[in-house]
């Protein structure tokens, strides 16, 4: 199984940093983990929806000439279908099962992801109602797909 994590912007907090290289070793077991960091816009305060829609637009230009074909897409938004992490276990084992061997997540940038974005998309995944700072997602994400294969192969995790 290959996972992919499409990530606008970079981590520079090292306790981020610190956390994802923990679950990338620890995901090392399961998976073939590929991490692609795409420049994030500066986006100045008091900007106008306007302003906003366009960061998003050029952000998402960046995401989706990233992605390959193959790929099963799931973006997270936080209109997103919710899980439990036993039911997002069973999700991405059917995924496996159907033969989806590439499963890559899109996570946006500070103003969320462009509507193209969005509709390429096979799924839309959220976490919450809440909004959470994109690199706490990116965290937050991997260890939840660690979870999932601690899940998937019968092994303790905490509940």
């Amino acid at each position: 199984m290959k996972i992919t994590l499409v990530c606008v912007g970079k981590l520079k907090e090292k306790f981020f940093v610190s956390a994802l290289e923990e679950y990338q070793k620890r995901l090392s077991r399961y998976c073939k983990l590929n991490i692609i960091e795409l420049a994030d816009e500066k986006t100045p305060d008091g900007i106008g929806q306007a302003a906003e829609d366009a960061i998003k637009k050029r952000e998402g230009e960046r995401i989706l000439k990233s992605l390959p074909e193959e790929a099963y897409i799931i973006a997270l938004a936080i209109e997103g279908e919710m899980y439990s992490s036993t039911e997002f276990a069973a999700q991405i084992e059917k995924h496996c099962i159907e033969g989806k061997s590439h499963i890559l997540f899109i996570i946006g940038g500070s103003l969320g992801l462009d509507k193209e974005v969005l509709k390429k998309a096979d799924e839309l995944l959220s976490f919450s109602k809440m909004t959470f700072p994109h690199q706490l997602m990116r965290v937050i994400l991997l260890e939840q797909i660690y979870r999932v294969f601690r899940i998937i192969h019968k092994e303790p995790y905490h509940k």
